[in-house]
């Protein structure tokens, strides 16, 4: 956390990087046709994309309803 913000941001670019040769290219294919698949979709007005925070809010909701409250 000392480097600053540009050091940081090319450290992390250059761990993925190195992350991602370990991918499986079967792996790498299956996300890249699924990636399109859900483009195409948005796109056709298939699907409609909802803000962030409202997607975190329907989650949060549905996890307080499905976990034992403690």
């Amino acid at each position: 956390m000392a480097l600053p913000p540009d050091a940081r941001a090319e450290l992390t670019e250059r761990l993925v990087e190195s992350l991602a040769q370990d991918v499986s290219p079967d792996i790498t294919t299956a996300q890249l046709a699924e990636v399109r698949r859900r483009i195409a979709q948005v796109e056709s007005g298939e699907v409609e994309l909802i803000p962030g925070d409202e997607a975190l809010a329907r989650v949060r909701s549905l996890l307080a309803q499905h976990l034992p409250s403690s």
